[in-house]
């Protein structure tokens, strides 16, 4: 869930600056240092949270600790996935696909007429 979500902004923001003009490298540079931080911060605290389970003693706590380092090796390693290997597939990918520029505030859609 949290992985997905920070790998769907990045996508979003770099779409949304291709929709501005930007080209798709300065577009996927720009949202992934945009989200750096947020993205950090939450995987941060998600692997913060899992220590006590890496840690754990006492009655089951086999069993718990090896919850809390997938928990742990998962979050991390999604976490650089994410913010390495996604903008580099992101730029492969997007080439073939191109974003149309957004429209300036006040101008009317044009639309089909309903035949």
């Amino acid at each position: 869930g949290l992985i997905t979500k920070h790998g769907i902004l990045i996508v979003d923001f770099s779409n949304k600056l291709r929709a501005e003009g930007k080209s798709i490298r300065e577009a996927v540079i720009e949202a992934a240092s945009l989200r750096l931080r947020p993205i950090l911060m939450t995987s941060g605290a998600m692997i913060m949270g899992a220590l006590p389970l890496c840690y754990a003693s006492g009655a089951g706590a086999e069993s718990r600790q090896a919850i809390g380092w997938v928990i742990f090796g998962g979050i991390s390693l999604g976490t650089l996935l994410t913010l390495f290997i996604l903008p580099t597939v992101y730029m492969m990918i997007a080439r073939f696909r191109t974003i149309r520029p957004a429209t300036a505030p006040g101008k009317p859609v044009e639309t089909a007429a309903a035949e």
